[in-house]
């Protein structure tokens, strides 16, 4: 099998929350707390290095061909006037699952 069939797939989710970008890794089914990495500064998006460098420190990467989607949420539900948040994701997988 080549390394791509074998290595499962995770989606990486970027939001901000009081101005401060952070990024997890969704890991649905399992007990184990998310990976998730804090950028600690307030500034604008992190650039796509940045975000790139933070799954590697969580151990995980794109996978080929993946690209950050962007979608909205209300900090309300169903409040027209609420702040918006923006929520970025992109499929990973493990790099300890590509290297095996």
């Amino acid at each position: 099998m080549r390394e791509q069939e074998t290595a499962r797939e995770f989606t990486a989710q970027m939001s901000v929350r009081d101005g401060r970008w952070r990024v997890y890794v969704v890991l649905l089914g399992m007990t184990e707390r998310w990976p998730e990495f804090a950028f600690g500064r307030r500034r604008a998006v992190p650039t796509l290095t940045e975000r790139s460098r933070a799954l590697s420190v969580l151990g995980f990467e794109p996978v080929a061909g993946g690209e950050w989607a962007w979608s909205e949420d209300s900090e309300i539900p169903d409040d027209p006037a609420t702040p918006v948040i923006l929520i970025a994701a992109i499929r990973v997988r493990s790099q300890a699952e590509v290297a095996a």
